[in-house]
């Protein structure tokens, strides 16, 4: 499998990270974001999660921190609309978007699925197509109940270590989520062994990602 690569070089250096709920970019992306740092010390991303209670929000926060820890400048959003209503309040969540736009111009766009079953995710990644027009976008997967999983095209392998530091991070960060059967070690575990299994991974391990437009 030919190998193109993001992370080094003359890579993306200014990042933005888009997620409806606090956990959403760590569950996504948050390995390609260790990565990401891990290999590029200058990198700068900005961290926009839209749904929070106050718990939640505290929650964000300090996960964000932690997952950015080492980036070369980072920035961290937190909105408090109420989740699941997100297409509901779609004036309040575009005027989020057209701010960020104002203060943000991206190299690289980690967003949502855009066919996720889930209406604040759709939501989000259907603002994020709205609102950058030019730019990198690639869509990541959040597992679920739905049974939305598709077939990503566009993957970031992961080393063995890079997995193990993205699950303690989530476990740790996010005690309110502690009691669903869903919030796992081996479900995400399982879904990276996945994609790293279909992207020959070295490690074997990976995360994958939708990648609708791309200039070569």
């Amino acid at each position: 499998m030919h190998r193109l690569s993001l992370l080094e070089g003359s890579g993306p250096k200014r990042v933005l990270a888009l997620g409806a709920h606090s956990d959403d970019i760590e569950i996504g992306c948050g390995g390609t974001l260790l990565r990401l740092i891990a290999e590029r010390r200058d990198v700068e991303v900005t961290w926009a999660v839209f749904c929070s209670t106050p718990e939640r929000a505290r929650e964000a926060q300090a996960s964000a921190e932690a997952f950015l820890e080492g980036a070369g400048e980072k920035r961290v959003v937190v909105r408090s609309h109420r989740d699941g209503f997100l297409p509901y309040a779609g004036a309040a969540v575009k005027e989020d978007f057209e701010q960020l736009k104002r203060e943000v111009s991206p190299d690289l766009i980690l967003t949502h699925y855009r066919e996720d079953r889930h209406q604040d995710h759709r939501t989000v990644s259907d603002l994020t197509w709205n609102t950058w027009r030019n730019h990198l976008i690639l869509e990541y997967e959040i597992p679920k109940y739905d049974g939305d999983f598709g077939s990503p095209g566009f993957f970031s392998p992961l080393s063995e270590a890079t997995l193990e530091k993205k699950i303690r991070l989530i476990l740790s960060a996010f005690p309110t989520q502690a009691g669903k059967s869903w919030f796992s070690e081996d479900l995400f575990r399982a879904v990276a062994r996945i994609r790293g299994m279909e992207c020959a991974a070295p490690d074997r391990f990976a995360e994958a990602f939708y990648c609708r437009k791309a200039v070569f």
